[in-house]
C-alpha cells in the first residue's frame, strides 16, 4: 500500500477507501437492530462467524499478513482502521483482536511452519487466542504458575489460566507457562501454542457483564510437541514485552470506534428527542458535552494513528510511553462518551433496545484488559524517570 499521507491521520487516499468499504459493509449487513440481533444471536454472542467468514473472503482478515501467506501485506495503520471502522459499526468480530495480537507474535518469533499455519489460517477466518493471565497472576504476569515440563521431546502443561478471552472459539490458544525457574520471575517463561480441541485442556467460559467472552482454561497433563513452541525457550518475558506495545494499539483502535460509535448514537438522539418543546441537543448543557467528547475523540484519533504510524515506521521498536499513552488515553476517552450517550438519552440508554447499553459495557472493561489503567500509568511514569 502506498504511504503517502493525505489527511491529519496520515491516511492515503487507499486506506480512506478501505474504510468506507468497510462502512459500507457494516451499513448493509449490520446496518439494523434486527441484522445486528440475528447475527449476534439475540446479542448473546461477541463474534459471528457468518460475519467473519464474508470479511476473510473480502480478504480483509489478513491485512497485516505477507502476501505469499494469503495476505494483503499492510501495516498497522491499515489494521486500525479496520478495527476503528469495524468497531464504528458494530461487527459483531470480537475475536479479531487476540486474533491479531497473536498474528503480531507469530510474524515475530514464528518459525516458517507456523507461519504457513497460524498467519495462513488467519487470513483465511481462523480466530486465535493468548493465554497469560492467572488467578494469582494478573497485572503481575511475572508470578504465573502455569508449568510446562519437558517430556519426551516435548512439554506436559499443568495450570490455571483465567480470563482467557476468545478460547471457546479459537483453533490455538498460545499459553504462557514457566518452563525453567530462573534468578528472576521473568525468567524462564516460553509461549506454547496448545490446540482447542486437546482434550487436556479444558475451556469454561466465565459469565460476564459483557456475555462470555472470555474462559477459565484448565491444562492437566497436557501436552505440546517441542515445534509447538513460539521462539525461543525460556525467553517468552521477552518477546511478551516485544508484543505488548502493539497489543495496546490494538485494544486502543478497537475502543476508538466503540467510542465514536456511542458518540454517533448518542448525537442522533440528541438531534431527533425533544423535551421542553425543543430537541435536546439545543440546550447549551449538552452541547457543551457533546463538544467536548467530539474533542477527546479526534485527539484519540490521532494519537491512536500516530502510535501505528510509529510501529510500521519500525515493528522492531519498543514503544513503551507511546504505547501505554494510547492504551490509557482512547479507552478511558470511549469510557467517558459511552457513559456520556447513556447519561444524555436517559432511560433509553439504559435499554437493551438501544445499542448504549452494550457499548457502556465494552467500554467499561477496556480499561482493565491488557493493563489497566493504573498500570499504563505506572509505565509511562517510569519512561519519565520517576
Amino acid at each position: 500500500m502506498t504511504t503517502a499521507t493525505t489527511s491529519p491521520e496520515g491516511l492515503t487516499d487507499e486506506q480512506r477507501d478501505f474504510a468506507a468499504a468497510i462502512r459500507d459493509f457494516c451499513k448493509r449487513e449490520l446496518g439494523t437492530p434486527e441484522q445486528r440481533e440475528r447475527v449476534t444471536n439475540g446479542y448473546a454472542v461477541s463474534h459471528s462467524a457468518e460475519i467473519y467468514k464474508k470479511m476473510a473472503d473480502l480478504g480483509w482478515l489478513g491485512i497485516t499478513i505477507d502476501e505469499e501467506l494469503g495476505g494483503s501485506g499492510g501495516g498497522m495503520v491499515d489494521a486500525c482502521v479496520f478495527m476503528e471502522e469495524t468497531a464504528r459499526g458494530l461487527a459483531p468480530i470480537g475475536g479479531y483482536g487476540t486474533t491479531l495480537i497473536v498474528a503480531g507474535a507469530v510474524q515475530r518469533f514464528g518459525s516458517d511452519e507456523q507461519k504457513q499455519k497460524i498467519l495462513g489460517g488467519i487470513a483465511g477466518g481462523s480466530v486465535e487466542a493468548i493465554a497469560m493471565t492467572e488467578p494469582e497472576a494478573g497485572s503481575d504476569v511475572g508470578s504465573l504458575t502455569t508449568q510446562a515440563e519437558r517430556v519426551n521431546g516435548g512439554y506436559v502443561l499443568n495450570g490455571t489460566k483465567v480470563f482467557c478471552s476468545n478460547a471457546h472459539i479459537s483453533d490455538h490458544v498460545l499459553v504462557v507457562a514457566r518452563t525453567s525457574k530462573g534468578e528472576s520471575k521473568h525468567e524462564g517463561l516460553s509461549m506454547i501454542f496448545v490446540p482447542t480441541d486437546n482434550p487436556n485442556m479444558e475451556i469454561k467460559p466465565i459469565d460476564t457483564m459483557g456475555g462470555r467472552e472470555t474462559n477459565y482454561l484448565y491444562l492437566t497433563d497436557c501436552e505440546a510437541p517441542e515445534d509447538a513452541v513460539l521462539g525461543q525457550v525460556d525467553a517468552g518475558w521477552v518477546q511478551l514485552m516485544a508484543g505488548l506495545n502493539v497489543e495496546r494499539l490494538i485494544l486502543a483502535a478497537i475502543q476508538l470506534g466503540i467510542g465514536w460509535r456511542a458518540f454517533d448514537d448518542a448525537l442522533a438522539y440528541a438531534k431527533d428527542r425533544k423535551q421542553f418543546g425543543r430537541p435536546i441537543g439545543s440546550f447549551q448543557a449538552l452541547q457543551h458535552r457533546f463538544a467536548d467528547i467530539a474533542t477527546q475523540l479526534e485527539a484519540a484519533r490521532l494519537m491512536t494513528y500516530w502510535v501505528a504510524s510509529k510501529v510500521d515506521e519500525d515493528p522492531n521498536r519498543m514503544l513503551p510511553k507511546e504505547a501505554s499513552m494510547v492504551k490509557l488515553f482512547v479507552t478511558e476517552t470511549a469510557q467517558k462518551a459511552s457513559l456520556e450517550g447513556m447519561q444524555m438519552m436517559g432511560g433509553y440508554g439504559y435499554s437493551s433496545e438501544y445499542d448504549m447499553e452494550r457499548l457502556v459495557r465494552q467500554t467499561l472493561v477496556s480499561t482493565i484488559y491488557g493493563g489497566t489503567s493504573e498500570i499504563q500509568r505506572n509505565i509511562i511514569a517510569k519512561t519519565l524517570g520517576l
